[in-house]
């Protein structure tokens, strides 16, 4: 695998563009915005979502879609999760070219994970999930991380983490694409919780508390689908679970912390050009939820805030007030 096509130019996609560079690939990235191509191909920087960042001279962009992919050993696919299906039937990649899901998140309509979407998209191609806690520009300046990367085809993953692997960013491969890819989509709706949390100063312990409910919503919702319980132990579950909780870094954190200091979601996008999955993810994930059987009483409570204008208080205190059970 030496050519690798990288779809979508926010941060993430920048940083692992530069990852895949820095492991001595070929590397191509589509970029929506014809800014975002210039700046790249011209000052070697991602300005308008990776800014600070010098890019290998190597790392060329484009706006087209078909010329992106054209000759691509591997295509990660690093757009929004809203626009993962889309943008997928637009590309239409060769069956043989494995296709890498980097987005971490639900489809609102559907209630589906994006290795579903992927697949109703483009039918019959091989599909891996790359994910675990990572902050693209730490990842992009080369700083030790590790993730997830799972795909139902051992041999495709094995060849995905040689092409992609370097000292300082290490795939482990799994077999477990769901438990993957919930452990990496759910989180953002409990960062959101734990940002919550913290605005309202209700103390560690409260933030603590939603982190370990977090995780076990998360392996109820998991366990229905057939994941592995041992997959959410690691990298794309606890591991990113933690790092999204607890940082002002986390863009789903960060909106939550506005949001329990008092600002309404429109004052924060507003203000905000990257996008915060949990936002979409939250209602997405109860109505897969609901068709499970399955409760979720901090995604629903997040989801109330985000979109049924509920107050934070007046949720915190439902919650709150919840039957004590027993903690399995």
């Amino acid at each position: 695998m030496q050519r690798i096509c990288v779809i979508g130019a926010g941060a993430w996609g920048t940083a692992l563009a530069a990852v895949a560079r820095r492991a001595g690939r070929n590397v191509v990235l589509h970029a929506h915005e014809a800014e975002t191509v210039a700046a790249i191909n011209t000052d070697h920087e991602n300005t308008g979502f990776l800014p600070g960042i010098t890019l290998d001279l190597a790392i060329t962009a484009t706006d087209d879609l078909s010329a992106a992919a054209e000759g691509a050993d591997a295509i990660l696919m690093v757009t929004p999760a809203q626009f993962l299906r889309p943008t997928l039937t637009a590309l239409a990649p060769p069956e043989t070219t494995p296709v890498v899901i980097c987005s971490k998140g639900i489809e609102l309509d559907s209630g589906k994970l994006m290795n579903e979407v992927a697949g109703e998209a483009a039918p019959g191609r091989t599909f891996a999930v790359l994910s675990g806690p990572t902050f693209a520009a730490e990842v992009a300046r080369g700083l030790p991380t590790a993730v997830t990367l799972a795909s139902e085809d051992a041999d495709v993953a094995a060849a995905l983490a040689t092409a992609l692997g370097t000292p300082s960013f290490r795939p482990y491969t799994a077999g477990d694409v769901i438990g993957a890819e919930v452990g990496g989509a759910i989180k953002n709706v409990i960062a959101i919780a734990c940002g919550i949390v913290d605005g309202r100063r209700l103390g560690q312990n409260a933030r603590a508390a939603v982190i370990a409910r977090g995780l076990a919503e998360i392996a109820r919702f998991a366990a229905t689908l057939g994941a592995d319980p041992r997959t959410l132990m690691g990298l794309s579950g606890l591991g990113d679970l933690t790092l999204t909780c607890t940082s002002v870094a986390s863009r789903n954190y960060s909106l939550g912390e506005a949001l329990g200091r008092g600002e309404t979601l429109e004052q924060v996008m507003s203000g905000r050009r990257s996008v915060a999955e949990g936002v979409t993810t939250a209602p997405a994930v109860l109505t897969r939820a609901a068709a499970l059987g399955v409760e979720m009483p901090i995604c629903a409570a997040v989801s109330a805030i985000l979109h049924d204008g509920a107050g934070v208080d007046a949720t915190i205190a439902e919650v709150l007030a919840r039957p004590l059970r027993t903690e399995d």
